[in-house]
């Protein structure tokens, strides 16, 4: 019989929620869903995109992952290992101003998850006139999640959309 990996359990988690908000709540809309294994290093990696309804232009990620020492020294129940999965969030807008919206990005999203590592991406195109910049915001959870967090998806899920309207009123 399968039994599930803790990466199975989280992922199918997060997609019962995320698809609650799109399909029953209509709160959002899910844009891209990718289930990647990667075959050179047998780590898995799952995403899920969304925005909100309104605002297509600034997308929310989860993106769940784990590697094959995780899934080995869980499959294999390993003692003394803390078997899990990695989590990040990312936000993507694009901006016009930089050096004004990154600092608010920061605020906003330090205000959800004031204990987690958050980096900013930019990236422009150096030919294009009148640049534009488009912001990848991550936040990291540096430190293996496992079904202890399962209660945790719903609130997690309530402030991505609640970064995302932010992020969608600065946005426009």
């Amino acid at each position: 019989m399968f039994d599930p990996t803790i990466y199975d359990n989280l992922k199918v988690g997060f997609e019962n929620h995320l698809y609650d908000l799109d399909n029953l709540d209509e709160l959002i809309s899910i844009t891209d869903r990718k289930d990647q294994l990667e075959m050179a290093r047998m780590s898995r990696e799952f995403v899920l995109q969304f925005s909100l309804r309104d605002c297509p232009d600034v997308t929310g990620e989860v993106v769940l992952s784990t590697s094959l020492e995780d899934l080995a020294a869980e499959i294999m129940e390993t003692p003394g290992s803390s078997s899990g999965c990695r989590l990040r969030l990312r936000f993507r807008l694009v901006v016009n101003d930089p050096e004004v919206q990154c600092p608010s990005i920061s605020s906003i999203l330090q205000q959800s998850w004031p204990e987690q590592r958050k980096l900013q991406h930019i990236h422009y195109i150096f030919e294009d006139q009148p640049a534009t910049y488009s912001i990848t915001a991550e936040v990291h959870f540096d430190r293996n999640v496992n079904e202890d967090q399962m209660g945790d998806i719903p609130d997690l899920c309530d402030h991505m959309v609640n970064v995302l309207t932010q992020l969608s009123q600065m946005h426009n």
